[in-house]
């Protein structure tokens, strides 16, 4: 298995209900700043809405700005004939140039592997990026794509009957909660 080029910590077995988005988040910065303080051209894409949160705090802390989109993967859904249109589509945005550019694709948490797979089939629509790279807050694992992030705060074993949400405060603070579906 491809491991993350920064993993903060791999737990099989943590109590879920006490997961610290916060500290999860700061790993994550420290991650990404480490590794791609010079990197050329750099954009951050958050896939909405969690991930877009992130990318909204990512790019204010790395000084991105004006690198900043945000994706809706609902129509590059490969099971969007069998979900249906979801109550709420946000829009697309793509406020920069990705031809060439290297793009960090942001999300909250990785699962399947399958958000991902759209988000960049969705990507190349808006043209060639030079490089694509994964942050994701927390990697719960059974994939069933061969997708891997390049960055991950967390690694995390979450039984199939739950999932892991991230919430946001008004003042912009994260924070997990563990629903049962």
């Amino acid at each position: 298995m491809l491991r993350p080029l920064f993993c903060n910590s791999t737990l099989m077995n943590p109590p879920l209900d006490n997961l610290d988005a916060e500290a999860l988040y700061q790993t994550l910065l420290l991650q990404i700043q480490t590794e791609l303080a010079d990197a050329p051209n750099l954009a951050l894409v958050g896939i909405h809405s969690g991930g877009a949160w992130i990318a909204e705090r990512l790019a204010k802390d790395l000084k991105l700005e004006n690198a900043l989109g945000f994706i809706d993967v609902s129509f590059y859904r490969d099971d969007y004939a069998q979900k249906g249109l979801p109550a709420t589509v946000k829009s697309t945005q793509i406020p920069f140039d990705v031809e060439n550019a290297t793009i960090l694709l942001v999300d909250d948490v990785l699962y399947t592997g399958r958000t991902t797979r759209a988000a960049i089939n969705e990507l190349f629509d808006y043209g060639r990026p030079g490089k694509i790279l994964l942050a994701s807050l927390i990697d719960r694992g059974d994939r069933e794509l061969p997708i891997a992030a390049s960055f991950v705060a967390l690694t995390v074993s979450v039984p199939k009957n739950q999932v892991l949400e991230l919430h946001r405060t008004d003042d912009n603070i994260f924070s997990l909660t563990v629903e049962h579906v």
